[in-house]
């Protein structure tokens, strides 16, 4: 019940119902509003310390300011990682070849951090569904052979150097300017 209307729809259908059960319901239904709207402050809080310090991040087609924070959070500084290719293997992106029967092909790598992966994982869903340029690199990835899955899997690579190259240009800019941002 993240939709006002929604909440406003369950209230007014409890209040002409009478009873402790009614009374009980109508008192979670306010609990959920006071949430709803604690969380729309927190997020609000959260989308203005990410726009101050990653506004290429967030210029990420499928980038929100959300999935930007746990990039950030889980990231801790992209400067520690030498190349976007260790990026890849810290966030679980980077491909393992796996060879059967003559066959070379990759498969998913269960190592490096779940949660930026998951971050990344959603960013990519959203471009598959939203963004043409990726829609068409999907498109090819499937005519050559390769089922949906891996071809998710290869566009979380691809999003891995877009987002390491994001966050990297992000920290030239915070570099030169001085710290306003922790203020």
């Amino acid at each position: 019940m993240i939709l006002r209307k929604h909440i406003a729809a369950v209230e007014a259908r409890l209040a002409a119902v009478p009873g402790l059960v009614a009374r009980l319901a109508r008192e979670l239904v306010a609990r959920c509003r006071d949430i709803t709207a604690r969380i729309g402050e927190i997020t609000a809080e959260i989308g203005a310390l990410v726009a101050a310090l990653a506004p290429s991040l967030l210029a990420v087609q499928g980038c929100g300011v959300l999935s930007a924070a746990k990039i950030l959070g889980e990231t801790a500084g992209v400067d520690r990682f030498r190349s976007k290719d260790a990026y890849a293997r810290h966030n679980g992106t980077a491909p393992l070849p796996v060879w059967s029967a003559n066959h070379i092909r990759h498969r998913l790598s269960r190592m490096g951090n779940r949660q930026l992966n998951a971050a990344l994982h959603r960013i990519a869903v959203t471009q598959a569904h939203y963004h043409p340029s990726a829609r068409e690199y999907l498109d090819r990835r499937r005519a050559a052979g390769n089922t949906t899955r891996e071809a998710i899997r290869c566009l979380k690579r691809r999003l891995s150097d877009v987002v390491y190259h994001a966050l990297q240009s992000d920290l030239a800019v915070n570099h030169a300017i001085p710290c306003q941002a922790a203020a």
